[in-house]
């Protein structure tokens, strides 16, 4: 199983950014996807998941109306859409299958 995030990057509140997760070594399609955030000194804070169709999504309170969710299963890729971005949003941002996450990718707001 391998999960590799991508797409983080420093932005200005009020910013956008796109994290994208390719996924590898496992029937993409058949499972619910997550993200879940880790700021510095806190810890793990689960943001979104999505089931295997990518018809249902879930969030976390601290991101509805901001975040969406999203796969392409034909790509075998997870993403997630990120509007409106605020300091709080600041932090290392991993996929994860119920078993499995990957390195991650860093997020920083930042005026």
């Amino acid at each position: 199983v391998q999960l590799v995030e991508s797409g983080g990057a420093m932005v200005q509140p009020g910013g956008s950014l796109r994290l994208s997760c390719a996924a590898s070594g496992f029937t993409f399609s058949h499972y619910v996807m997550r993200w879940v955030r880790q700021a510095p000194g806190k810890g793990p804070e689960w943001v979104s998941s999505i089931d295997g169709g990518g018809g249902f999504t879930n969030y976390a309170d601290s991101v509805k109306g901001r975040f969406t969710v999203s796969r392409d299963n034909a790509k075998n890729t997870l993403y997630l859409q990120m509007n409106s971005l605020k300091l709080e949003d600041t932090a290392r941002y991993y996929c994860a299958t119920s078993d499995f996450a990957g390195q991650g990718t860093q997020v920083t707001v930042s005026l």
